[in-house]
């Protein structure tokens, strides 16, 4: 068992994700629709000298072996992928960071039936505890794993237990993580992270970030 198994883990967000997470010693499973893809990227990961394991695989391999499992997939693979992993994911904390974004240019957000990705991933994984985090946090800043990341993460959930975990999670990657409230605040946070892609393209940078004060 793994303590982390990130389905989509050969993207941007989920590769630097990853491989944060294994720099921290955590041992990480990195997930793929097609296994070669997988262990290709970890190859790539543990290419990096990091402290912690890293294996890859298929994403249902990920979802099995991950003690939480991490979604870093594209909203409009959600339907595809999420049905695919229920049966590994039973009972398990599952963190979405998933944006439900129509378009990047201009960044549009798409407002699904259930209010958010994160509302759509726990209707499709139903015996999951899904939490919502890690929204705003650049890939870019993520993979410069010696870069101090000097920003909040809001993380929202209706399992405390679970949102605890993803507390741990984020700490371990150097973040604070802020409790923004139970899954139906998922939306509030995809909105903000459509927000931090606008002003990233406005402003010509990558890895514009969020931090709050006053808590």
């Amino acid at each position: 068992m793994a303590d982390v198994g990130i389905v989509g883990g050969t993207g941007q967000e989920g590769f630097a994700l990853g491989t944060r997470w294994a720099a921290a010693g955590l041992s990480v499973v990195l997930g793929s629709r097609v296994k070669e893809r997988g262990l290709e990227a970890a190859r790539r990961a543990r290419s990096l000298d990091l402290l912690g394991a890293v294996s890859g695989g298929t994403n249902r391999q990920a979802a099995e072996e991950g003690e939480v499992v991490v979604l870093a997939v594209p909203f409009h693979a959600h339907a595809q992928i999420l049905p695919e992993i229920r049966p590994a994911v039973r009972g398990k904390v599952v963190v979405d960071t998933t944006v439900a974004l129509r378009s990047l240019d201009p960044p549009e957000l798409a407002v699904p039936e259930e209010g958010s990705a994160a509302q759509r991933a726990q209707a499709l994984l139903p015996e999951a505890k899904v939490v919502a985090a890690f929204h705003t946090v650049s890939a870019y800043k993520l993979a410069q794993l010696g870069r101090e990341l000097e920003e909040d993460t809001l993380v929202c959930g209706d399992d405390r237990h679970a949102k605890e975990r993803a507390v741990e999670l984020a700490k371990a990657l150097g973040l604070r993580a802020v409790d923004a409230g139970g899954l139906d605040q998922a939306g509030t946070l995809e909105r903000l992270a459509a927000l931090v892609v606008a002003l990233n393209r406005r402003y010509r940078r990558k890895a514009v970030g969020v931090r709050f004060v006053g808590l």
